[in-house]
């Protein structure tokens, strides 16, 4: 009965956002596109799949982005995302003490035997192995005098043999340059990290009080949902993007080797 009444909240959650979405007009990918977020996240929100959507605080936030974005009540599908999460945890209360008890003497008698196995197996591996070890005696010819006949200068006793050191390997040279981007959220933001080469850095909802650092080729495309909850640093140097912020806070920029700032392209923007 607990499972069903679970399953039903998390589908009338998914049921409210797919029909205030549709009262809207808005297309899932129309919907996905206004909140910054790949087709699959928003299907997973309304088929209550919120297991595929990750950590409890990245599902809260899409919640509420979703219900901000199509009208519906943030508080509501919180508190019926927060009663649904609560009747699915294990009441531990009603595990009988006796079988606990039972399955740890089991646990704690196969450890014991795991290791009485182990010693007894090393014991007869020492002793089978110890009858055949046998002296290598040195080649009659191998003396010191042989060896100065030779022109081979005597180990120095107690010495330690050193490898020789290998010069630093030189850069190749035409390699692409690096940069590091650094960015610390006061606040939660959902943000998305692209370099040059078109490798994905950092793609998601980060919340307040956390700290990235990437590295990747410039120039770095970089998108914010709550841009001045971000403070970002080039290679040390802050980099500010002024009024290229928009009014609802969001920012779309493209930063090269120096730390210059400019708007990104629309299909840059968009991951294209």
């Amino acid at each position: 009965m607990m499972a069903e009444a679970d399953g039903g909240e998390l589908h009338g959650i998914g049921a409210r956002l797919r029909a205030a979405r549709e009262k809207r007009g808005l297309t899932l990918l129309q919907a996905a596109e206004r909140l910054h977020l790949d087709a699959r996240t928003v299907q997973a929100l309304e088929a209550g799949d919120f297991a595929a959507l990750g950590a409890d605080v990245y599902v809260r936030g899409h919640l509420r982005r979703y219900a901000e974005a199509v009208g519906e009540s943030p508080e509501q599908l919180q508190q019926l995302y927060t009663d649904s999460a609560r009747a699915a945890r294990p009441d531990l209360t009603r595990i009988p003490r006796a079988e606990a008890e039972k399955r740890g003497s089991r646990v704690l008698l196969s450890a014991l035997l795991l290791v009485v196995g182990c010693a007894v197996a090393g014991a007869l591996w020492w002793l089978l192995t110890l009858p055949g070890e046998k002296a290598h005696p040195l080649p009659a010819d191998h003396t010191p005098s042989a060896d100065a006949a030779h022109g081979v200068a005597p180990a120095e006793t107690g010495s330690t043999a050193k490898p020789p050191t290998s010069a630093p390997r030189p850069q190749t040279p035409g390699a692409t340059p690096q940069a590091r981007l650094d960015l610390d959220f006061s606040a939660t933001s959902w943000v998305q990290v692209s370099d040059g080469e078109g490798r994905h850095l950092l793609h998601g909802l980060i919340e307040a009080g956390s700290t990235r650092s990437l590295t990747g080729s410039p120039p770095l495309l970089v998108v914010l949902g709550n841009a001045p909850a971000v403070r970002l640093r080039l290679d040390g140097q802050a980099v500010s993007p002024g009024p290229l912020v928009r009014r609802d806070g969001s920012a779309h920029l493209l930063i090269d080797a120096t730390g210059r700032v400019s708007a990104a392209a629309p299909r840059l923007a968009h991951g294209d």
